[in-house]
């Protein structure tokens, strides 16, 4: 008799509701906690996205006939050499264009200033502090040859370090997760599970591989416009454009709004020519080129793709505008895989409670 009168459902959202409360409540305490666990486990899943990026790489050499530690050997060593030789060529013509940069910007600020009667002491100097403590960086660097690995330069170059080699060992091994992953799901009755992970393996892989190949064409086309065209930022702004091609739309709108600013004090015909090539390339990149690098990952709805940039950006800053594409490449694909299976759920439910009434 009591338990007629006990209401299960009051009673559950009572529970529900204390469980909140303790989490909440502790939240500095497990907070801190699951800080340091993220920042423990964050190199080792770099160092399995980087992994998973080049293990087609090796695979295709693979195919070709090449040995597996031969294959490794050479992407990791063509690999290390570009980045190498990247950092070496790069560094000192970026020392130069900052200084340019430097002088640009406050002319910027100057320009705005007196056109516009704002007052723009203190964030001029703001801005100008920061481009000298770079350069300053950079120019110990490239005077001494050393770099000062103390406070956060150690824990940087550590982590670098850390991922670099932990990288390796996920590429040499990555045949070997594949299978025990492809073993393990296999063995599950439900069948339609391992299918799912192959379908996000294969959307992940694609992307990955598409996003790592797009950055590359990203460097050298915008490196080699802007320098054609007469920009003295042209190193700074290919590396830029290349960089924030991880976020989707947005990215390379910051790179060619910058480079239209600075160009706008270079020259007119710095400024128009910039101009055009702000207007007319990422639509190249867009229709032409992101189609062909990532194929059908890239078939997505793009007031979707920013609906998941900014929400990644809310969540999680921007960590989760770098994973936003990928998260919902994953969920988009879920969805689907499991659309007829959820919607005869809610026919199910909505049989059972029409019996039920």
């Amino acid at each position: 008799m009591f338990r007629d009168k006990l209401n299960f459902k009051l009673l559950n959202l009572l529970i529900l509701l204390v469980i909140i409360y303790i989490i909440v409540s502790t939240s500095n305490w497990w907070g801190s906690i699951i800080g340091k666990v993220i920042s423990i486990i964050f190199p080792f899943v770099v160092s399995f996205a980087i992994a998973y990026a080049f293990y087609p790489l090796v695979k295709k050499l693979q195919n070709k006939g090449v040995r597996k530690t031969l294959a490794v050997t050479l992407v990791i060593t063509v690999t290390t050499a570009l980045f190498l030789g990247l950092i070496i060529i790069t560094v000192p013509i970026v020392y130069d264009q900052l200084l340019t940069l430097s002088k640009l910007v406050a002319k910027v600020l100057q320009d705005l200033s007196t056109k516009f009667s704002l007052d723009l002491g203190g964030f001029e100097n703001s801005i100008t502090n920061i481009l000298n403590d770079i350069i300053t960086s950079l120019g110990t660097y490239i005077s001494n040859g050393t770099i000062d690995f103390v406070g956060k330069s150690v824990n940087f170059f550590t982590k670098f370090i850390i991922i670099y080699i932990v990288s390796i060992y996920f590429l040499a091994g990555m045949d070997k997760i594949r299978s025990n992953a492809k073993d393990i799901l296999k063995r599950q009755k439900n069948k339609k599970v391992y299918n799912f992970i192959k379908a996000i393996d294969n959307d992940l892989g694609q992307y990955l591989q598409g996003l790592v190949i797009f950055m590359v064409i990203q460097l050298f086309e915008y490196c080699f416009l802007f320098w054609l065209v007469g920009h003295p930022n042209w190193l700074l702004l290919g590396i830029l454009a290349s960089i924030t091609t991880v976020i989707p739309y947005f990215g390379g709108l910051i790179t060619n709004i910058i480079a239209v600013i600075l160009a706008s004090v270079v020259s007119t015909p710095v400024f128009i020519a910039t101009l055009i090539i702000c207007i007319v390339f990422p639509n190249v990149d867009g229709y032409v080129i992101s189609p062909r690098v990532y194929g059908k990952t890239n078939n997505i709805n793009p007031l979707w793709i920013i609906f998941s940039v900014f929400v990644g950006g809310a969540l999680l800053g921007f960590v989760g505008i770098v994973i936003a594409l990928p998260s919902y490449i994953v969920i988009n694909r879920a969805y689907h895989f499991f659309k007829d299976d959820i919607m005869d759920k809610i026919d199910d439910i909505k049989v059972s409670k029409k019996k039920s009434n």
